[in-house]
């Protein structure tokens, strides 16, 4: 990564952010209400020094990102995070959703099983709802143990997790499986 900086760009859902260190990306916004609202919270939870044009390797990760949300099955899992601000905890749980397929989910308690914590379904939910790599790491992935969506800490909350889903499901050939709103476990 080239330095530090942060660059917001226009994707199917809206105006997303990303800010970069060094050693990687160091957090994803996802659209908030307004444009202003999505600047303002990536520079909070990120401390991004300022905004400034994407080195090349952040304008491919942009790119790959933008396509993923625009219907493209799109594996991110290689991308550098820079976990600096990241507890052991969380880095195991972020690991672990990273495993997800696009377009399929896992529970909170399968996370805490595959990290050896099988009590730990909610504090999975927990390191999750402070996840400052949305997308990237796919807590959108992750939902309840009776097939419920659960929570979701981006802007526009449960409809955003839901919405993304069927992205990736129409993106892989998968049926929505959506139903009173509940969602089948891939």
């Amino acid at each position: 990564m080239d330095g530090y900086g942060a660059t917001f760009f226009d994707t199917p859902l809206g105006l997303c952010g990303l800010a970069w260190t060094p050693r990687g990306v160091k957090a994803l916004q996802l659209p908030e209400e307004t444009p202003e609202a999505t600047r303002a919270r990536l520079m909070r939870k990120s401390g991004a020094p300022f905004e400034r044009r994407p080195p090349d390797g952040i304008s491919e990760i942009v790119m790959r990102i933008g396509k993923l949300l625009a219907g493209r099955a799109v594996d991110l899992s290689d991308i550098a995070l820079d976990m600096d601000r990241v507890g052991a905890f969380e880095a195991q749980v972020y690991a672990a959703a990273r495993f997800i397929p696009c377009g399929a989910t896992r529970t909170y308690g399968q996370i805490a099983r595959a990290i050896g914590e099988p009590g730990a379904a909610r504090g999975v939910g927990q390191a999750l709802g402070r996840n400052p790599f949305a997308i990237i790491v796919p807590c959108h992935r992750v939902v309840a143990a009776n097939g419920k969506t659960g929570g979701f800490s981006a802007g526009g909350g449960v409809n955003t997790k839901l919405r993304i889903l069927e992205i990736e499901r129409r993106a892989v050939g998968l049926a929505a499986g959506a139903t009173d709103g509940q969602m089948r476990l891939l």
